[in-house]
């Protein structure tokens, strides 16, 4: 099984989704998107295995949302954006091989496993 949590330390959405995971014996791969921001290609994996539109992933609350004008862009722009300023995403996400939750609730990541 290949099992990744897309996390952020700092969130407690984020850090809850993890405890989730490891309380039940799962160890999976962390990857800290801000620090490794994901390609291009790699978020349009992920959109489509959560099975949503790229503005569904978006972060309307950061500043970096509204000072690039995302309200009303594409979904390649969007994707893009994300690409380049990785804060946009919302988080976390878990992956498990072709299906992804993301953790709001972190207990909606339970589907997937």
């Amino acid at each position: 099984m290949s099992l990744a949590i897309y996390h952020n330390p700092r969130c407690s959405k984020s850090r809850q989704t993890l405890v989730l995971l490891e309380e039940r014996g799962l160890e999976p791969e962390i990857v800290k998107y801000l620090e490794t921001p994901l390609s291009v290609a790699s978020l349009k994996k992920i959109i489509a295995a959560l099975g949503i539109s790229p503005a569904d992933l978006l972060r309307k609350g950061e500043a970096a949302y509204k000072e690039l004008g995302l309200k009303s862009a594409s979904d390649a722009d969007i994707v893009e954006a994300m690409a380049t300023h990785p804060i946009l995403i919302e988080r976390p996400i878990v992956v498990n091989g072709r299906q992804a939750r993301i953790g709001r609730p972190p207990e909606s990541v339970l589907e997937i496993l």
